[in-house]
């Protein structure tokens, strides 16, 4: 089916109270699994490739090309998402190769500067029918608003969304990027908050590292696209580790790859679950 665009699909999860996935992609066996959880958990996915990697790989085309063959050959709708995009020509790109989402990172500029080059991305993506995501500070874990004790403030995050047009907001909520231990402590009076204040659905950037059950509640306060990034690497690599320590000799990458692919997608079937309410 076509590329999914993520605005109905968002706005549906926030009226009924719902979670919708958001994982990101750096390799062909990391799309694949995540397009096999979401067919076999039955549910929207938006698959994300961010600017590091595109850097990894030095060009966006290829995998974007992969990623997209596998989007349109689903039994779901997918959303194809670029995150965390600072480079404002690679969100012109983005656009250009049939992404029907993006996220501008404007987090690293002053805020006047933030908001002003957001309305612009707002203004080009939106012309060509594309969904915009942004950040108001920085997300943690990149030396920023995800730090310990960094909140985003209500009454600014709807200014923000004023001020800017954009179709979702990520929001520091006491998350942070790259976690590998999932431990962290969400202010959830503070998602209830900024549900209330902010017109447009919230994103949780640095997910990985919340609990189930933590994940679930804050969809309930007010949550609506979870990115969960480094718990899949984490899963994926633990089995290619195993893998290659139960045998030393084994060359066929497949082997190894094939395995955990399987073990992601399982991994992404049960978070997919977890934020629709049902925890396994």
């Amino acid at each position: 089916m076509p590329l999914a665009d993520p605005r109905p699909i968002l706005a549906a999860a926030r009226l009924r109270g719902y979670g919708v996935g958001a994982f990101n992609t750096t390799l062909l066996e990391h799309a694949e699994a995540l397009v096999a959880g979401a067919e076999a958990a039955g549910a929207p996915l938006i698959m994300q490739i961010s600017e590091n990697a595109v850097r990894y790989h030095g060009s966006l085309r290829p995998l974007a090309a992969a990623a997209r063959a596998l989007a349109e050959a689903a039994t779901v709708p997918v959303v194809l998402h670029l995150d965390h995009a600072e480079d404002v020509a690679l969100v012109r790109e983005a656009v250009g190769l049939g992404f029907t989402s993006v996220m501008y990172d404007g987090s690293k500029l002053d805020d006047r500067r933030n908001r002003a080059v957001t309305r612009e991305v707002v203004a080009f993506c939106h012309a060509a029918g594309i969904a915009v995501e942004a950040e108001l500070g920085e997300v943690g874990g990149k030396d920023g608003v995800h730090a310990p004790g960094v909140r985003t403030d209500p009454a600014d995050a709807a200014r923000f969304v004023a001020d800017t047009g954009v179709d979702s907001l990520a929001v520091a909520v006491g998350t942070s990027h790259a976690m590998a231990t999932r431990d962290a402590v969400i202010d959830l009076d503070l998602v209830a908050a900024l549900a209330a204040a902010v017109p447009v659905p919230l994103v949780l950037h640095g997910s990985s590292g919340v609990d189930d059950a933590t994940l679930a509640r804050a969809v309930t306060a007010g949550m609506t696209k979870v990115n969960i990034a480094t718990h899949l690497n984490k899963c994926f690599t633990n089995v290619v580790r195993a893998r290659l320590e139960s045998d030393p000799k084994v060359m066929d990458a497949r082997k190894y790859v094939a395995p955990a692919r399987d073990a992601m997608a399982t991994e992404v079937t049960r978070l997919i679950r977890v934020l629709s309410g049902a925890l396994v």
